[in-house]
């Protein structure tokens, strides 16, 4: 691998597109067929963001895809009524199918919804379909509402450890954009958060409201909450705007903040239509080399924690 890196011509300003290609040539060797370190346990993560189009679902079934790639077991909760999660998985979520719906209000097993992406073998999901659209309404009426998600997944990830099955690395919670019932069961299932970041104007517009969310929630219903990662998405570095939000993201969040940004990708946008992540649609792609360095980046900063 040091000697394909070391062939490879210095990157020349001079011409965007050569420098582009090098540079991505470089970030896939030092990928491929890289095993990405397991966490001592399992890691539960929910992404959020209030705002609407930022990108959450994108990060959610990319970073699940490149985890799953690289040798680790990920679940995927698909807590949007949208659906667009199970849809980019592979996943069946026509009305009907077992889903979270059924978790939250009917109280049945995680286990009796998780389906298995065809990409992925170690990558599996509980889809949502369009029945989880009136769940905030159900929700109201119900006995510890806030917490119906957490105890399902804490007793699946039981029932695991005492059949025997191979732990679950990573769990990732997919949000609707807003803070409903929905959003709140995600928030008092994760143990970490996941905030993706567009770079664009608005970006930083309500962000102050998630994170005062966040701190009435680790007061309240999980203290362990806690906001651990910020990842920026839709980078165009050819504009001023995306280095100035980036910018202040990083001087405001410099700790949570990853070093990987992933930029606006046409391939990104079009893998979902094939029932695709774009990591196994175009896994040679800027924007799948990105969220590959950004997973990477997740499972170091575990190893360092």
């Amino acid at each position: 691998m040091r000697d394909i890196l070391d062939s490879l011509p210095d990157e020349d300003d001079s011409t965007p597109l050569a420098a582009q290609l090098v540079l991505d040539t470089r970030r896939r060797v030092s990928l491929d067929g890289q095993q990405f370190r397991k966490p001592a346990k399992t890691r539960i993560i929910t992404v959020a963001n209030q705002k609407g189009g930022v990108g959450k679902t994108t990060t959610t079934v990319n970073l699940a895809a490149a985890l799953a790639q690289a040798g680790l077991n990920v679940l995927v909760i698909d807590n949007d009524p949208q659906g667009n999660a199970s849809t980019a998985l592979g996943i069946d979520h026509r009305s009907g199918v077992p889903s979270v719906y059924e978790v939250l209000v009917e109280g049945m097993p995680l286990a009796d919804t998780i389906q298995r992406c065809p990409e992925f073998p170690n990558l599996l999901c509980v889809p949502a379909t369009i029945d989880l659209s009136g769940a905030e309404i159900e929700l109201v009426s119900l006995v510890s509402r806030e917490t119906r998600l957490r105890r399902a997944l804490d007793v699946y990830l039981d029932d695991r450890t005492s059949q025997g099955l191979p732990q679950i690395d990573y769990v990732l919670v997919d949000c609707p954009p807003s803070l409903g019932l929905l959003t709140l069961n995600a928030f008092v299932t994760g143990r970490e958060v996941l905030i993706p970041i567009q770079c664009e104007y608005y970006a930083l517009e309500g962000l102050s409201q998630l994170l005062k969310t966040i701190q009435l929630i680790q007061a309240h219903l999980n203290p362990d909450l806690h906001v651990s990662t910020i990842l920026l998405t839709m980078y165009d570095a050819r504009t001023n705007l995306a280095q100035q939000v980036a910018s202040e993201v990083r001087e405001h969040f410099g700790k949570e903040t990853l070093k990987t940004s992933v930029p606006r990708s046409v391939r990104v946008s079009e893998a979902p239509s094939h029932g695709q992540t774009v990591i196994s649609y175009e896994p040679n792609s800027t924007g799948a080399l990105a969220y590959r360095e950004a997973a990477r980046e997740i499972t170091e900063r575990a190893a360092a924690l």
